[in-house]
C-alpha cells in the first residue's frame, strides 16, 4: 500500500484489532524494560531473549482468514530478508572486521591519544560533540559517524576513567545533529519529497530548531568539561597507526558508500599490521573472525525486530495508529502536533526513520492540505521527530551498533542522550509557540 493510499482507509481496524497488532511492542518493552527495572541492572537481560519472546508472541497472535503457522512464519521471515535490514547486517559484519583488525595494530590507542593531544582535557567533550555533528552533517549518515567515531571516544574514556556510556552518547546525539539537516540524508529526501518542497527550505526551519539544541547541548558539555580532570599524558610516537580511522572519516565526508569504507578500512589496517608485524596472515583472519563474532548479538537483534515489525505492520498495527490519531484533529496546532505524534510512533513501530517518513509522509501531506500548513514545517516536524524516536529507541541500528562498538547497553546510554532531549523539548516549544512565525 502507497503512503497516500493510506489515507482513505475502508476497513476501520477496531480497537480490539489495533492493541492486539502493537501488542509485540509492548510485550517487548515490558519484558527488557520491566524486568530491568526489577533486577535492578540492565545488563542482566538480554535484549535478544526479550526480542525472542516479543517475536513468537507476534507469531503467536497474528490472527486472519488462511493465516498458517507457515504463512505467519513467512511474514516474519518477509521483514527479516528486507533490503535495508540486509544491508544493515552487512554494515554491522564489516565494522565489526574493521573494529577488530584496527584495535589488533593499535589504531584505536593511537588515534585516542591523537585526539587527546589535540582537544584540551577541558573541551574534550564539547570538542567530540562538534566533531560528531560536523562528520555526520558532511556524511548524511548517522551509522556512518557511529561507525567512525564511537570506538574512538571509547577508547578516550577508557584511558580517562570517564563514563563510556555519557561520551558514546555525546557522538550518537552529534550523529543524529547531521542526519537531521543534512542534504544528501536519506530522510532529509524522504520528508521532503513526501510534503512537496525543496531541501534547502526544509533546512532553514529545521536550522531554527537543532541549531539552538546544539548550541545548549554544546554549553553544557562546556561545563561539565570544566570540571574534568586533566587528561593523561599521550605520546604521538605511533601516531600513524591513526590513519586508517582519519582515512574513513575523509572517505565518509566525500561521500564514499560506508560499506566501501568499512571494507578499505580493514584492508588498510591489514597492511599495516602485516608491515608492522603486529600479525601474520593468520593473525588477521583471527581479528576478522572475532570482530565478526562480537557483532552477532546486534545482528540477531537487528533480524528479531525487522521480523517483529513486519508483523505488527502487516496485522495493521500502522493503520491503527494513523487512524486513531487522525480522527479528532483540531486547528494548526493539533495538525502539527498529529504529524509529529504520527512519524513518532510510526518509527517505533518500523526502528527506521527513512521508513517511518516514507510511510506516513502521504498522511501528512493530506494533513498539511487541509489545514493549510506550511509543507516546509510539516517536513521539518516528520524529518525532528523521527529523528528524536530513532535516536532513543535501544533497538534502533545507531543505538545498536554505538553499544556493540562501546561494549555497554544502549539504555545505559540513553540516560545520556542531552542532544535528542533538548532537541525535543525545542521542537515541541516551536509547536506550542507557532514558532518558526515565517513558516507557522
Amino acid at each position: 500500500m502507497l503512503p497516500r493510499e493510506r489515507s482513505i482507509m475502508k476497513n476501520k481496524i477496531s480497537n480490539a484489532q489495533g492493541l492486539r497488532a502493537i501488542s509485540p511492542l509492548v510485550v517487548f518493552l515490558l519484558v527488557y524494560l520491566v524486568s530491568s527495572v526489577v533486577a535492578g541492572d540492565f545488563y542482566k537481560v538480554p535484549v535478544t531473549t526479550a526480542f525472542l519472546i516479543s517475536s513468537v508472541y507476534s507469531i503467536l497472535i497474528c490472527k486472519g482468514e488462511d493465516l498458517s503457522i507457515d504463512k505467519r512464519i513467512s511474514i516474519f521471515s518477509e521483514g527479516v530478508s528486507d533490503k535495508n535490514v540486509l544491508l544493515m547486517i552487512w554494515i554491522f559484519i564489516l565494522a565489526g572486521a574493521f573494529a577488530s583488525s584496527a584495535k589488533a595494530i593499535g589504531s584505536v590507542e593511537a588515534t585516542v591519544n591523537l585526539t587527546l593531544v589535540l582537544l584540551p582535557a577541558k573541551l574534550i567533550f564539547a570538542g567530540l560533540f562538534l566533531a560528531a555533528c560536523f562528520i555526520s552533517m558532511a556524511v548524511g549518515t548517522s551509522v556512518g559517524t557511529v561507525v567512525a567515531l564511537v570506538p574512538i571516544a571509547a577508547g578516550i574514556a577508557q584511558d580517562t576513567g570517564m563514563s563510556v556510556p555519557m561520551i558514546t552518547a555525546i557522538i550518537v546525539g552529534g550523529a543524529f545533529f547531521g542526519d537531521n539537516l543534512s542534504f544528501i540524508s536519506d530522510t532529509t529526501i524522504a520528508a521532503t519529497k513526501t510534503q512537496g518542497c525543496a531541501m534547502s527550505d526544509k533546512f532553514k526551519v529545521n536550522i531554527w530548531l537543532a541549531a539552538p539544541a546544539a548550541i545548549i547541548v554544546a554549553t553544557i558539555y562546556v561545563i561539565m568539561g570544566l570540571k574534568n580532570g586533566s587528561a593523561p599524558d599521550a605520546q604521538l610516537s605511533s601516531w600513524f597507526l591513526a590513519i586508517p580511522y582519519l582515512l574513513i572519516i575523509v572517505l565518509a565526508v566525500c561521500g564514499v558508500n560506508v560499506l566501501a569504507v568499512l571494507a578499505i578500512g580493514t584492508l588498510l589496517n591489514a597492511v599495516i599490521g602485516f608491515v608492522m608485524g603486529s600479525f601474520d596472515w593468520f593473525g588477521f583472519l583471527a581479528s576478522v573472525g572475532d570482530g565478526i563474532l562480537g557483532m552477532a548479538e546486534l545482528i540477531i537483534v537487528t533480524m528479531l525486530a525487522a521480523g517483529m515489525l513486519s508483523i505488527i505492520r502487516y496485522c495493521g498495527g500502522l493503520e491503527y495508529i494513523i487512524e486513531s490519531l487522525t480522527r479528532h484533529i483540531r486547528g494548526k496546532r493539533g495538525a502539527e502536533f498529529v504529524i509529529a505524534a504520527l512519524v513518532a510512533l510510526s518509527n517505533l513501530c518500523t526502528a527506521n526513520n527513512t521508513i517511518a517518513i516514507i510511510t506516513t509522509g502521504g498522511i501528512a501531506k493530506d494533513i498539511s492540505d487541509k489545514f493549510s500548513l506550511d509543507p516546509r514545517k510539516s517536513a521539518s516536524i516528520m524529518d525532528t521527530f523521527s529523528c528524536l524516536v530513532q535516536s532513543l529507541i535501544p533497538y534502533g541500528a545507531q543505538m545498536l551498533m554505538a553499544s556493540g562498538l562501546a561494549g555497554v547497553s544502549a539504555l545505559s546510554i540513553i540516560g545520556y542522550m542531552y542532544y535528542p532531549f533538548v532537541l525535543g523539548a525545542i521542537a515541541i516549544l516551536a509547536i506550542l509557540l507557532r514558532l518558526p512565525r515565517r513558516y507557522s
